[in-house]
């Protein structure tokens, strides 16, 4: 009767574990969604709103993406890494295509779109501004004059110009260099015959219509970095509900993040920048960088110079501009707690995949790697398993002589572990050594651009992605899609089967519950991991197996816990056959 109770209870669990982790993954931790270039979307998916602020005072009403990027004067934006144009209108830089980047895994997808023109459904642009009373000043609508340059490349400058008319000459450089990082240098000289208090200013507007995804794990919306610290913590909604969020401290750097790419003003090194976050209603947001206000005498000109990096959040140009000088800017990645393994399991996997070219090969040999690292302490787990199996018969019989007495059953059975010099926890700490580990890939996978739409072999074209092929769907010949939990394929159908043969060479628990749970986990996990990524559990399966393949090995150079482990087997076979009789 206590077994079936045992066994009923087993299922239950299971079945709350199986559904209640759907739920809470779909809650939690949702998928990162595709990105949908800006031209894709329809002209009302963005109604009319007025940016109101301090500084700003601008209508965005929904254009065409196509149709905006064609108006005339444009100045083309050609680098390596970097395609679009700068609107002289406003001096806006709002077209911006990541050409190293695709929209979807399939080759022909088309360059990733960052930033797009005021008022189409995936604006993003960004512009560099004056602040001042009582003197005529560039607004959003000022159309400016090209000065020099043509088109802006690493190897050509572009600057554009604009006289108010009553003594103040602006003007703007723009330079860029290999990868996402533009340079642009504001000036205003003064000719009015009088002193004028100016203050400089930058700012990337945005919506967050096409943001991805804010989890408590992994960080998209406002983000920067102030005195030493890069603060994760303010997103959308916060802001929408405040109206403004003021960074504290010096800003290092401001704007805003999502998985993946990033827009953020680095101010003038040699000048105090402070920065706010503005809600300007209809998903619209807006990063502030402003300097120090200045009077600037007549006969005088005043430049300030701020960095803007456009791009994708790739970990070795991030550390680059961080070696450059912009503080904290490898942080932008947003590692979380186990960035102190994250980091270095992410820079070994770089290393491999020189090595190797292909990141799912990579892992493996990460896998062995750790595993090769972990291999002592798992001789010494085995050996705790060993001594478990040692004096399980005593262990039995503690439990028939005290089994009406608890408190005096763990108190003999202390004193047993202790006389034997048995640590019933050391076959724990494997298993707890691991879990940093794999919830450090399970972030590298995540975050790591490097990893987006790299395939391993076969059917499996994107390592960042679950396994795209599912057994109830016929691999793809019936049009649906199962729901997370029930979305088996090969690599979850390989994880629960080696799982299954690792548990099967673990000693027997004594605990028929235990058992019974033991029985069930491999196919548990099964539905619960086939969700994650495909790097995820191409790792865990490696994993397994080399557990099995170092089990195997152990009990060859042990005999004794072969023969032990037999007669368990034979045991367990011996009961089974009493039952059925």
């Amino acid at each position: 009767m206590d077994n079936q109770r045992n066994l009923i209870l087993a299922v239950v669990l299971s079945a709350v574990l199986l559904f209640g982790w759907d739920f809470a993954m779909r809650q939690y931790f949702p998928e990162p969604e595709e990105d949908v270039p800006a031209n894709m979307a329809s002209r009302e998916d963005v109604p009319q709103a007025r940016l109101d602020g301090d500084a700003v005072s601008e209508i965005a009403v929904a254009v065409d993406l196509d149709e905006a990027i064609a108006t005339p004067g444009r100045i083309a934006i050609e680098a390596p890494e970097v395609v679009g144009s700068i609107n002289p209108v406003g001096a806006r830089i709002d077209d911006i295509d990541l050409t190293t980047h695709r929209q979807a895994v399939e080759k022909d997808s088309g360059p990733v779109r960052l930033f797009a023109p005021a008022g189409t459904p995936g604006q993003q642009y960004a512009q560099f501004r004056w602040l001042g009373d009582g003197v005529s000043l560039p607004d959003a609508e000022t159309r400016w004059q090209v000065i020099e340059g043509e088109k802006l490349t690493q190897d050509s400058p572009v600057t554009l110009g604009w006289n108010n008319g009553a003594g103040l000459s602006f003007r703007q450089k723009f330079t860029i260099d290999d990868h996402y990082m533009i340079n642009v240098t504001q000036t205003v000289a003064n000719t009015s015959g009088s002193t004028l208090a100016l203050r400089p200013y930058a700012m990337i507007v945005r919506t967050d219509a096409n943001a991805s995804a804010d989890t408590f794990n992994v960080h998209s919306g406002p983000i920067s970095a102030h005195d030493d610290a890069v603060d994760f913590g303010t997103n959308y909604d916060d802001v929408t509900e405040a109206g403004a969020v003021t960074v504290e401290g010096r800003t290092n750097w401001v704007g805003f993040t999502d998985i993946y790419w990033m827009s953020a003003l680095i101010p003038d090194s040699a000048q105090t920048a402070s920065s706010t976050f503005r809600a300007q209603g209809a998903d619209l947001y807006r990063a502030e960088l402003l300097y120090a206000p200045v009077n600037l005498p007549a006969g005088q000109q005043l430049s300030r110079t701020t960095r803007l990096f456009a791009g994708a959040k790739e970990s070795a140009v991030l550390d680059m501009y961080q070696d450059q000088g912009v503080t904290k800017f490898g942080l932008a990645i947003d590692w979380g707690w186990f960035r102190f393994i994250a980091w270095p399991i992410w820079q070994v996997l770089i290393a491999l995949f020189d090595l190797t070219k292909n990141f799912g090969v990579a892992i493996i040999f990460l896998t062995v790697i750790v595993r090769g690292i972990m291999f002592p302490i798992a001789q010494k787990q085995f050996k705790s398993m060993a001594q478990m199996r040692v004096v399980q018969p005593k262990m039995k019989a503690l439990q028939e002589r005290y089994k009406d007495d608890k408190a005096k059953l763990q108190e003999e059975m202390a004193k047993l572990y202790k006389e034997e010099k048995v640590n019933p926890l050391a076959g724990c700490l494997p298993i707890f050594l691991q879990i940093p580990i794999f919830f450090a890939l399970y972030k590298t996978l995540l975050l790591s651009i490097e990893m987006r739409h790299e395939p391993f072999i076969g059917w499996i074209k994107d390592l960042s992605a679950p396994d795209p092929l599912h057994f109830l769907n016929l691999f793809g010949l019936l049009d649906f899609t199962p729901p997370g939990f029930l979305a088996i394929g090969p690599l979850a159908l390989l994880l629960g089967c080696t799982m299954y043969f690792q548990f099967k060479l673990n000693p027997t628990a004594m605990d028929p519950t235990q058992q019974q749970i033991f029985a069930f986990m491999p196919w548990i996990l099964m539905f619960v991991m086939a969700p994650f990524a495909a790097g995820l559990l191409i790792y865990w399966c490696t994993s397994n197996i080399l557990t099995i393949a170092q089990q195997k090995y152990l009990y060859a150079k042990n005999p004794q816990m072969r023969e032990m482990a037999e007669k368990e087997a034979a045991a367990k076979a011996a009961e089974r056959e009493k039952a059925k009789g």
